[in-house]
Order: structure tokens, then sequence, then C-alpha cells
């Protein structure tokens, strides 16, 4: 499907996109609010500055896509590929994540506020300054993440894989870390954290 034929569609009321290949489509900018593309194929597509919030992309496949400063909050994310995906700065004010791959994703100053990302895999990914305020990461693999100056503040950590994670600086003031691994942690100048 191209661009234009997606975006004629989507103004004309169309809101199933589900399974779509779009692969490589430049959607930058583009307006998806409330689009279903569960299972739609957006690898290494271009959605950065898009506004899908409230879609439905689970079990879609973005990885390598480009989703620099795209609104996502509210949006369903579930079990959703975004390995390697640019996610700077773009906002999942609680968003589902939920089971999502984000292995080496750029999540650099991303908003994650109230995000649910249980069981999520973020195995080095990177999370410099993102906020991750009230999120859910019970379950989820952080192994070998970068937590520089993130913000965790009352975040639920529980049973979370943090081994060899780079929290330096980051806040974990009221973080529930009940059972979380954090071997081999870099945990210089974390606030909020006693051992």
């Amino acid at each position: 499907m191209t661009k234009e034929e997606l975006l004629q569609q989507y103004s004309e009321g169309k809101r199933d996109f589900s399974r779509a290949d779009l692969s490589g489509v430049n959607l930058s900018k583009a307006n998806l609010a409330g689009a279903n593309l569960s299972g739609a194929d957006l690898s290494g597509a271009d959605l950065s500055g898009a506004n899908l919030f409230g879609a439905n992309l689970s079990a879609a496949n973005l990885s390598g896509a480009d989703l620099y400063e795209a609104g996502l909050s509210r949006a369903d994310l579930f079990k959703a590929d975004l390995a390697g995906a640019n996610l700077s700065g773009a906002d999942f004010f609680k968003a589902n994540l939920s089971g999502a791959n984000l292995t080496a994703a750029n999540l650099y100053a991303a908003n994650l506020y109230g995000a649910n990302l249980t069981g999520a895999n973020l195995t080095g990914a990177d999370l410099s300054g993102a906020d991750l305020s009230g999120a859910g990461l019970s379950g989820a693999n952080l192994s070998g993440a970068v937590l520089y100056g993130a913000n965790l503040v009352r975040a639920n950590l529980s049973r979370a894989n943090l081994t060899g994670a780079n929290l330096s600086g980051a806040d974990l003031s009221g973080a529930d870390l009940s059972g979380a691994d954090l071997s081999g942690a870099n945990l210089t100048g974390v606030i909020g954290y006693k051992k």
C-alpha cells in the first residue's frame, strides 16, 4: 500500500489497515490517530512526527522504523516489534508496550509516563533522559540498557532484569525493585535507591 492510498482511505473514514504492507513508506507527520495497524508491516517506515494517538499497532513490525517525536499516547503496541527503531522524543504516555520487542531501540528523552512495558524486551535500549515515571516494567528485560538520567519515579521494576544496565544519575524514588536483578548495574549517582 502506498502513502497516498493509505492517507486517502483514512481521510474517507477508513480506520482498518490491519496487516497492511507499509514497509519503508514515508508517513512523516501523517495523522493516523485511532487507526488499526495491528499486524501491519511498517519496518523501516518513516513515521517521524506522525500522530498515532490511540492507534492499534499490536503485533505490528516497526523494526528499524523512524518514530522520532511521534505521538503514540494511549496507543496499543502489545507484542509489537520495535527492534532498532528510532523512538527518541516520542510520546508513549499511557501506551501499552507489554511484551514488545524494543531491543537496541533509541528511546532517548522519550515520554513513557505511565506506560505499560510489562515483560517488554529492552535489551541494549537507550533510555537516557526518558520519563518512565509510574511506568510498569515488571518482568521487563533491561539488561545492558542505558538509563542514564532517566526518571523512574514510582516505576514498577519488580522482577525486572537490569543486569549490566547503566542507571547512573537515574531517579528511582518510590520505584518498586522487589525481585529485580541489578547485578553489574552502574548505580553511580542514582537518586532514591538504597542497597
